[in-house]
């Protein structure tokens, strides 16, 4: 392990269960504790549960809080009622992302809490900082005093209920959270998650998300590591920052158009994605089934009638589909669903079919 790696408030527990550690944005994050495959299957079939500790909370309150969210997040909050989460971007002047996140409206009046990458934290930090001046907020870097666990599979709810007693939440929709406590300590519970399963979120102080771990633990919940949440949220079609989506892939590029709401008023990187628009694609995410059994990876170039026009931006045997699918970002004249393209693996093309990018149906309880 490296000296420098930074620790999550779970990562003793990640130790005794045996944990492969491996670095990952800085943190030393556990890979898997039994197997890949059989992770990803508990959260397709029961539930699992995530260290996520090391994801960042910026909160922003403030007379101007509203208007500055909006000016820096690609999604629209005008509406968004208190309790309620949504998805969107951090754009730069190109259109360009800088990063996705969720944006949680407290109850308390002109205050957000946004939720970003691990690895972007700091950067987020600097970019909202250097782009308050001139609205009356006060931006605020949590990401240390809080830890998280994602509890993730169709059985999640009963979990919830059953083994937390956190039944007031079990009520909520999908994208909303409540406030509630855990030992007398502020928790948010929202339902959201990252596998393309029904789930939950849970944000608490460090010692109370020990001992939410150690309870969920001691019930049987399967602990999961980071490689599983990589191959459940691939086969749902969600974007990973630095693969699908990067300070040069727009959103409209990465297929993620509705949630940029290009009828606000303004918005950091609007014109560009205006003029993007208007002038109209010149790439595109797909999805690419493969005929064979071989692993398209990221960065493998793909090939149509003997030129490269493409590259695998993620790629696996799916776990739940037994089949071989990737995202790639393609020329736009191969976009089409249905066209025959080619991906280079090693000293070979393997032939496949653009095909729509959520593999695997998700299963929200909306």
């Amino acid at each position: 392990m490296e000296d420098n790696l930074l620790k999550t408030c779970l990562y003793d527990r990640h130790i005794a269960l045996g944990a492969q550690m491996s670095p990952f944005a800085g943190y030393d994050m556990p890979i898997q504790y039994t197997s890949i495959i059989d992770e990803h299957n508990a959260v397709r079939n029961s539930a699992g549960m995530f260290d996520v500790s090391h994801m960042g909370e910026i909160f922003v309150s403030g007379r101007d809080a509203e208007r500055y969210v909006n000016h820096v997040f690609s999604n629209d909050i005008s509406d968004m009622q208190p309790g309620k989460v949504l998805y969107g971007m951090l754009l730069n002047n190109h259109g360009g992302v800088v990063d996705d996140l969720l944006v949680y409206r407290d109850s308390i009046p002109d205050s957000y809490l946004l939720v970003v990458n691990a690895a972007n934290i700091a950067k987020d930090f600097s970019w909202l900082e250097a782009n308050a001046e001139g609205f009356d907020v006060n931006v605020r870097n949590e990401s240390g005093k809080w830890g998280q666990i994602a509890l993730q599979g169709p059985e999640a709810e009963k979990v919830l209920v059953d083994v937390l007693h956190l039944d007031a939440a079990a009520s909520l929709a999908f994208y909303s959270w409540c406030e509630m406590q855990w030992n007398g300590k502020r928790l948010i519970v929202s339902r959201t998650g990252y596998t393309g399963e029904d789930g939950f979120e849970f944000y608490s102080s460090e010692d109370e998300i020990r001992d939410i771990w150690d309870t969920l633990a001691g019930s049987g919940v399967v602990p999961c590591g980071l490689g599983c949440r990589d191959t459940l949220r691939f086969e749902a079609g969600l974007p990973l920052y630095g693969h699908e989506l990067s300070d040069d892939i727009t959103p409209l590029e990465a297929g993620l158009g509705m949630f940029v709401k290009l009828d606000k008023p303004e918005f950091i990187g609007k014109e560009a994605l205006v003029a993007q628009k208007t002038a109209g694609l010149t790439r595109k995410l797909v999805g690419i089934e493969l005929d064979d059994k071989a692993v398209a990876r990221a960065g493998y170039p793909v090939e149509a009638d003997g030129t490269e026009v493409g590259t695998v931006t993620t790629g696996y045997r799916s776990i739940t589909l037994d089949r071989s699918v990737c995202f790639a970002m393609v020329s736009k004249q191969y976009a089409d669903l249905g066209t025959r393209v080619g991906i280079h693996i090693r000293k070979k093309v393997f032939p496949g079919t653009v095909c729509r990018k959520r593999f695997y149906v998700p299963h929200y309880k909306k």
